[in-house]
């Protein structure tokens, strides 16, 4: 334990970095070559500045409406830092900002082209192996539908974190349904069509109402903890990861209101785009399934109920871990729970 000179003279010093450096975090993103580019998709290979790591590749799959960075918040807690430096052929995918004028794409435009193309470049660009995909929240979800309607992907595994399967299960919009039962389900419905989807300023929003607790106490936190630089630095990562957010196509928006929320589809296996029935039943892939411990968005019981819908996987694996939403991906216990569950997994698939 630090003696109090020695906890002062690091306040001392993490406040002159504040004040006179703009923070303590480092906020670099590790290096990425651009090997792919097409309407919604960017996707990028990874790199530490040496030469391209021959192995399995890997794909690291956003949520909409987040920024990458959700996987290369800062160094030292950057699930893509962790990746390229243990010799993994990490690949990354990025949708870009959504416009107004991408309000017509819905969940099919994301599963039918986005994801597929991607993982077929990764696929090309390590030499034809099969894909190991790792996915954050919706990305997991959008990840699985992808597997199921198109088995021909050359996908190895999918390792789904904080991936949300049955709505009702989570607490936080328990509230609203009855309201949203009560008006037919049109509650939101001529907002996000008016606003051609949800803004990313009211998903930078939304996001942090979800931890408001943290985000009243946070001022007194950051004075608790002045003399740790790795907890000011994670605050203020998180920080720029929530005004970085990204908003969402109207009519995608629409169908997760409608189909995941409103009807639940997910939860009993199966999803109805318009006449259009995906079935998880179609995943033919090992699948590690990844939920935090204290996830007001996704809790356990609502990513947990994935393990009971893939019934054609030949491997599921279950785990908890620290942290809520974001923080079981990337906070600072993700460093030696979650990383080393996804490390464990990946290294099952290649054995």
């Amino acid at each position: 334990m630090a003696t109090p000179p020695a906890r002062l003279a690091a306040a001392a010093s993490n406040v002159v970095g504040k004040v006179l450096h703009g923070g303590v975090a480092d906020l670099r993103p590790v290096p990425r070559v651009l090997i792919d580019q097409g309407p919604n998709r960017s996707v990028y290979r990874l790199t530490n500045g040496k030469d391209p790591v021959p192995g399995p590749p890997v794909l690291l799959v956003p949520p909409l409406a987040a920024p990458t960075l959700c996987f290369d918040l800062r160094r030292g807690c950057s699930l893509a830092e962790h990746l390229v430096d243990g010799g993994r052929n990490t690949y990354l995918v990025d949708y870009g900002n959504v416009a107004f004028s991408d309000r017509r794409l819905g969940i099919e435009h994301w599963i039918d082209e986005v994801l597929p193309r991607a993982i077929r470049k990764v696929s090309e660009d390590s030499g034809g192996q099969g894909v190991h995909v790792i996915a954050w929240c919706l990305g997991g979800i959008f990840s699985l539908l992808t597997a199921a309607d198109q088995p021909d992907l050359p996908i190895e595994s999918i390792a789904t974190i904080a991936s949300p399967f049955d709505f009702t299960a989570i607490p936080l919009i328990a509230p609203f349904r009855p309201l949203v039962d009560l008006t037919g389900g049109h509650l939101l419905t001529p907002i996000y069509r008016v606003l051609g989807g949800a803004p990313s300023y009211l998903v930078s929003r939304v996001f942090r109402v979800t931890g408001i607790s943290k985000e009243i106490t946070k001022p007194l936190a950051i004075l608790k903890n002045l003399d740790d630089r790795d907890y000011l630095a994670q605050i203020e990562a998180v920080d720029h990861f929530m005004d970085n957010m990204i908003a969402y196509p109207g009519r995608t928006f629409g169908q997760i209101y409608h189909r995941f929320f409103r009807a639940n589809d997910l939860a009993e296996g199966t999803v109805d785009l318009n006449g259009r029935i995906i079935a998880l039943s179609g995943v033919k892939v090992p699948t590690l399934v990844i939920a935090g411990q204290n996830d007001t968005i996704a809790p356990r019981a609502a990513v947990e109920r994935l393990t009971d819908l893939l019934d054609n996987s030949p491997s599921v694996t279950f785990e908890t871990a620290p942290g809520g939403h974001l923080g079981v991906l990337t906070g600072r216990k993700a460093r030696g729970t979650t990383w080393r569950y996804l490390d464990r997994f990946l290294d099952e698939q290649v054995a």
